[in-house]
């Protein structure tokens, strides 16, 4: 009886302990290599996506961009990350996939090395933002490219918006002015 006791504890002990852990406690790194902790995002509002370079949203490049030039500075970043998860869309290097979106959309948002966003190697990033376990709030698997995540000003997650949904689009834009 109390080996099951302690075993209930210790497991109610791990999912508080997950459940507190924020967007700000992790590290990544960005599209050229370097480790960036991501808690030097604190104080921000943070739009977090998957992106991928041949898909059909692809073009909300151009809408991120201008969300970022509308709101982006020191209350608001856009972080994306490539993900080659849906079709082989983003077959591409991390320098092919700047080149990209660089000469294509004049994206000057945060762009994060390629990783998988689904699946068994789903990067703990990802893990975090799609489970309820994990971030305290939803569960919300990724199911396609250009799923947005919003995060608050101290890494929690707070809400996010279907693939289809533009980044410019009344959810996003209404938090952004709260």
């Amino acid at each position: 009886m109390k080996s099951i006791s302690l075993f209930i504890l210790s497991l109610i002990i791990s999912s508080t302990i997950m459940a507190q852990t924020n967007f700000h406690s992790f590290k990544a790194k960005d599209i050229d290599g370097n480790e960036v902790m991501l808690s030097k995002y604190a104080g921000k509002k943070l739009l977090i996506v998957n992106v991928a370079s041949k898909c059909g949203y692809t073009k909300q490049y151009k809408d991120l961009q201008e969300l970022y030039n509308s709101f982006g500075g020191s209350n608001f970043e856009i972080i994306a990350f490539p993900a080659n998860d849906f079709l082989s869309q983003e077959p591409g290097s991390n320098d092919e996939i700047k080149a990209f979106c660089t000469q294509n959309f004049g994206v000057s948002f945060t762009m994060m090395s390629k990783i998988s966003v689904t699946g068994d190697k789903i990067d703990p990033i990802y893990q975090w933002l799609t489970q309820k376990s994990q971030n305290g709030v939803l569960d919300a698997p990724v199911k396609w490219n250009f799923q947005k995540f919003m995060i608050d000003e101290n890494g929690n997650l707070v809400d996010f918006c279907e693939p289809k949904e533009l980044p410019t689009s009344d959810k996003i834009l209404n938090w952004l002015k709260k």
